[in-house]
């Protein structure tokens, strides 16, 4: 299990090339911080990239909300936004995100506060 690491914007602008993930990535609390993040996903693969993104939000009702398992296409970038309540109480509030396919596909992170 690899954890991501952010790239935060400047007024100047920074680079954001992306790094690569693995089958199973760690987003943790400390880059989701109390207003989200956005993860964003680089599919170079010639395979759909099925994720499953985990949800430890509850609905008003108390119940528990579902993981999300969103595919990204091949050869096309999808962008996701990770709130604070997704992450795992049990495992200090970090997000798991698996992927089904890892070989060129890249990530960007973005934390929002």
């Amino acid at each position: 299990m690899a954890t991501l690491t952010a790239t935060t914007p400047t007024r100047a602008g920074t680079a954001s090339p992306g790094a690569p993930v693995t089958a199973s990535d760690v987003i943790p609390a400390s880059l989701i911080g109390s207003k989200g993040c956005y993860l964003e996903i680089l599919n170079g693969n010639a395979s759909p990239d099925s994720m499953t993104i985990q949800d430890f939000a509850t609905s008003p009702a108390g119940t528990a909300v579902s993981a999300l398992a969103p595919s990204v296409t091949n050869g096309t970038n999808k962008v996701f936004k990770i709130l604070p309540e997704q992450g795992d109480p049990n495992n200090n509030g970090q997000v798991v995100v698996t992927h089904s396919v890892t070989t060129t596909v890249t990530y960007k992170l973005y934390p929002l506060g």
